[in-house]
C-alpha cells in the first residue's frame, strides 16, 4: 500500500507541473540548495561537501575453504557542517542471511550466515558491536563522542563469513575461483540532502558509496593469482620474475600478452613458492575495491591508449577458464570498449589505470573490475562487457546514487551500449539488440507499473518497473535529447554535467539544471515530458491534408512522451522520401503536431517510423490514400 500511495502521489504532483516551465523538487533538495551546497544552476553549491574515509584492509582467502577472513582500520573524515553521533555501517554480504529483505527467492546455496564482526573498536578503544536485527545490509552504532565538523574517527573491525555456493555479484565461482565483493564493512554515505544512507540492499537495486582511499593486502595460497581494482605494489613480491616481465611489458603494448597460460598454470610455478602470498593494491579517491582469485584461471592482458593528449595508456586484463573461448578476445574487446568509450561517447579519457574482466556470473560492474558469463556467441559477450565498462563514467567516475536513482547510470551505460554497438554491429543489428532487451518489454507491457516517471525513486519500485525506468526509458530519453540538441551541444552539456560532478555526488536536478545552463535553453518541458510524468510512446497519423505546397500530416501524442519520428512519405511513382523530425515538434504543443512536407509530388501512403522510439500502437502508424 505505502508503495503505491508513494507513486500515486507523486504522478499527481508531477502531472501538475507538466504543464509549468519548472521542475518538482522534493523538499529535502530544497533545503539543499538554501544551505547553498548545491545550486540552481546545476553546479556544485559554494557550501558543498562530500565526506570520505581512508581504507586498509586486509583479507585473507584459503580455497577450498569458504572463510574469508578480514581486518580493517577506516579513518572516517566529516566534512559536512555537521555533527554525526551515530553513524551507519554497510554489511552488505548480510543480503546471504535467511530472513534478509530481497527482491528475490534464495536458494540453500545463496544462503549464509552473513557476517559475523569478531571485534570492533572506535579511536582505539574496545566497544561493543550489535548485528542487526532487523535492517541486515546496514546497522547504525553510538559514537561515544559526537564527531564534529571537520574531525576524524578511527574504526577497526574485525570479521569473518562464508563464501556463497552461489555466485552472483559475488561468491564462489567454482570451488578455487572465487570473486569477493562488499565483503568489508564500510560506513554509509551522509550527504546534503538526505543525511545518512539507510536503503536496504536487496540484492536488485545497486549502490551508493562514498570516494574513499583504499589499500587492499589479499592473502592467498601460493599458486592463487588474485585481480583487483587498483594498482598493484608488490608484483615482484607475489610472482616469479617471468611473470613480472611480461605483466610489465603488457602495460605498454598493443599486443595481448598471455601473462599466465593453462600450461604456466599446470607447472604451479607462477606464484611466488611462500605457504601463502599477499597481494597488495592501492587505489585512491574511488567508490569501492574488489577482487578475483583463482589457482586455474589464465590471464591475458595489453593496454590501450585512452588519452591522446598526455598518451597516457590503460591496461586491460583478462582472467578465465581456458575453455571460454569468447573469454579468449575479451582483452580485445576490452580494449576497444576503453579506446571508443574515451574518443567517441562519452568522450571523456578512461580515468582509471586498468580493468580486469573475469569470468564469472553476474554481468556486472564494478570500479576497474567486470564480473562477466561467458557466451557461445561472442558478439553477444562484447555486447555485455561494453555496457558494463561503459559504467565507469557512471557511477564510478560521477558517484550516482543508484540505489535511488539508478536512471542515472543504468540509461547512460544502456545509452553507450547502442552508440559503440551501432559501430561494431551495424545500425541495424545494435538497433535490433537495443530494442529487444532495452525497450520491447516496456512498450508492449500496458501496466501501471511500467509507466510510473522515471524519477520515481528505484527504492521503492517493484523489480520489472524498476529495469525499465532505469535502462530502457531513461536511455530514450538522454537519446531523445541528444535528437533535439544536435550532437555538439548535446556533448558539451554532457562534459560540462561530468566536469562539474566527476569525484561528487550529483542528484537528477544537477543533471537537469546543469544541461539548462550550458546549452542556454530552458529545456524542463522536456525534463517534465520525459522524467516526470507517466507518459509512454504511442503517435498515431490523425489527418493528412493536401496543401498549396505538398502535404499537411497531423500527428496526434496519444502516448505523450516527446520522441522524434520519421516521416515517410510513399509517392505514386514508386519513389518515397524521409522526413525527420526531433522532438521539438512537440515543445509548444504535447498533445498533437502539423508536419508539412513540400513536395510536387503524388503521395499513396504516408508511415511513422520511430525506429528505436517503439511505438505501443503501431496500427495508426500508417495512412492510405
Amino acid at each position: 500500500m505505502n508503495r503505491i500511495s508513494v507513486a500515486c502521489m507523486l504522478t499527481i504532483v508531477v502531472f501538475a507541473n507538466a504543464t509549468a516551465q519548472s521542475l518538482y523538487v522534493p523538499r529535502n533538495v530544497q533545503e539543499a540548495y538554501k544551505k547553498g551546497t548545491r545550486s540552481e544552476d546545476g553546479r556544485p553549491g559554494k557550501n558543498y561537501w562530500q565526506n570520505s574515509g581512508k581504507y586498509t584492509i586486509s583479507v585473507t582467502a584459503l580455497p577450498p575453504d569458504r572463510t574469508i577472513k578480514g581486518s580493517e582500520q577506516i579513518t572516517y573524515f566529516n566534512n559536512s557542517t555537521d555533527t554525526l553521533r551515530n553513524p551507519v555501517i554497510k554489511l552488505i554480504v548480510n543480503i546471504h542471511k535467511p530472513g534478509a529483505t530481497r527482491f528475490n527467492d534464495a536458494s540453500d546455496n545463496y544462503l549464509t550466515s552473513g557476517i559475523h564482526i569478531d571485534a570492533f573498536s572506535i579511536n582505539g578503544k574496545t566497544a561493543t558491536w550489535q548485528d542487526p536485527q532487523y535492517h541486515y545490509t546496514w546497522q547504525s552504532f553510538h559514537l561515544p563522542e559526537p564527531l564534529l565538523p571537520h574531525d576524524s574517527v578511527q574504526l577497526t573491525f574485525d570479521w569473518h563469513y562464508e563464501i556463497s555456493l552461489q555466485s552472483g555479484r559475488e561468491g564462489m565461482l567454482d570451488s578455487t575461483s572465487y570473486f569477493l565483493a562488499y565483503f568489508y564493512p564500510r560506513v554509509a554515505v551522509f550527504d546534503d540532502y538526505n543525511g545518512w544512507d539507510r536503503m536496504d540492499f536487496t540484492d536488485a537495486q545497486e549502490f551508493y558509496n562514498d570516494f574513499n582511499d583504499y589499500t587492499l593486502k589479499v592473502t592467498v595460497p601460493k599458486n592463487y593469482i588474485v585481480w583487483s581494482t587498483g594498482t598493484l605494489q608488490n608484483p615482484n613480491a607475489v610472482l616469479q620474475p617471468a611473470y613480472v616481465d611480461k605483466l610489465n611489458a603488457s602495460l605498454n603494448s598493443d599486443d595481448i600478452i598471455h601473462i599466465a597460460t593453462a600450461a604456466d598454470l599446470a607447472s604451479k610455478n607462477v606464484t611466488a613458492q611462500n605457504e601463502t602470498n599477499t597481494w597488495q593494491w592501492t587505489a585512491s579517491h574511488i567508490t569501492d575495491v574488489t577482487c578475483a582469485l583463482s589457482d586455474h584461471y589464465v590471464w591475458d592482458a595489453s593496454s590501450v591508449v585512452v588519452d591522446d593528449a598526455t598518451k597516457r595508456r590503460a591496461s586491460v586484463q583478462s582472467a578465465f577458464n581456458d575453455t571460454a573461448k569468447d573469454f579468449h578476445q575479451m582483452v580485445e574487446f576490452g580494449k576497444h570498449a576503453l579506446n571508443w568509450l574515451s574518443h567517441n561517447w562519452p568522450g571523456v579519457p578512461y580515468p582509471f589505470p586498468k580493468t580486469t574482466i573475469v569470468q564469472g556470473y553476474a554481468d556486472m560492474e564494478y570500479p576497474m573490475m567486470v564480473n562477466d558469463n561467458t557466451n557461445p556467441d561472442p558478439v553477444f559477450s562484447r555486447f555485455v562487457a561494453e555496457h558494463e565498462i561503459a559504467h565507469t563514467w557512471f557511477p564510478f567516475y560521477m558517484g550516482i546514487n543508484e540505489t535511488r536513482y539508478g536512471f542515472m547510470d543504468e540509461g547512460w551505460a544502456t545509452t553507450f551500449e547502442l552508440l559503440i554497438g551501432r559501430e561494431d554491429l551495424g545500425k541495424d543489428m545494435a538497433e535490433n539488440f537495443y530494442k529487444q532487451f532495452r525497450v520491447e518489454g516496456w512498450i508492449k507491457d500496458n501496466s501501471m507499473e511500467e509507466d510510473l516517471p522515471i524519477i520515481t525513486p528505484g527504492n521503492i519500485l517493484g523489480i520489472s518497473a524498476l529495469g525499465n525506468n532505469e535502462y530502457g526509458k531513461a536511455s530514450l530519453g538522454y537519446l531523445a535529447m541528444k535528437d533535439l540538441l544536435g550532437d555538439a551541444l548535446f556533448k558539451k552539456c554532457l562534459h560540462e554535467y561530468m566536469a562539474r560532478w566527476n569525484g561528487k555526488h550529483p542528484i537528477p536536478w544537477d543533471f537537469f539544471y546543469t544541461f539548462n545552463d550550458a546549452s542556454g535553453k530552458n529545456l524542463n518541458w522536456f525534463w517534465n515530458n520525459w522524467f516526470f510524468t507517466n507518459y509512454y510512446i504511442d503517435l498515431a497519423i490523425r489527418k493528412v491534408t493536401k496543401t498549396t505546397t505538398g502535404y499537411a500530416i497531423n500527428i496526434k501524442n496519444v502516448g505523450g512522451y516527446a520522441s522524434p519520428v520519421d516521416v515517410v512519405l510513399n509517392f505514386e511513382d514508386g519513389t518515397s522520401q524521409r522526413v525527420h523530425q526531433t522532438p521539438e515538434i512537440w515543445m509548444k504543443n504535447q498533445k498533437e503536431a502539423t508536419v508539412s512536407i513540400a513536395t510536387k509530388k503524388k503521395v499513396s501512403s504516408i508511415k511513422l517510423d520511430g525506429g528505436i522510439f517503439m511505438d505501443a500502437d503501431e496500427s495508426n502508424n500508417t495512412w492510405n490514400k
